[in-house]
């Protein structure tokens, strides 16, 4: 692993907690763990203060997106060695072994 992919991911964790953090401090259907926050500082209003978690909340979501998909390709291939399933040696499974047909049972006498 390279040093890039380690501070990306490092990266994703930071913004996963913050990210649990502002979606906690959201105001739900009934009285929110952010009612706290917002009674006390009426400075940007109710709808304000919500409007502001929000775009936090698709910020960090977008951030993390974006950060996912750039580690993935800092990775990339040493050598060329290609992926792992390539290398896999896919068999088929056994054949199973031939059992013969179970004798066919009288309905009307099954004591036969």
């Amino acid at each position: 692993m390279s040093g890039l992919f380690v501070t990306l991911i490092v990266f994703v964790l930071i913004a996963c907690v913050l990210l649990i953090g502002v979606v906690l401090l959201q105001n739900g259907k009934g009285d929110g763990f952010a009612s706290n926050f917002i009674a006390g500082n009426q400075a940007f209003g109710v709808r304000q203060t919500a409007d502001i978690l929000e775009k936090v909340t698709w910020g960090l979501v977008t951030f993390i997106l974006v950060v996912a998909i750039v580690s993935s390709f800092t990775l990339g291939n040493k050598g060329g060695r290609g992926d792992i399933t390539d290398k896999a040696s896919i068999t088929a499974p056994a054949a199973m072994p031939e059992m013969p047909a179970p004798a066919p049972v009288d309905v009307e006498n099954p004591e036969n």
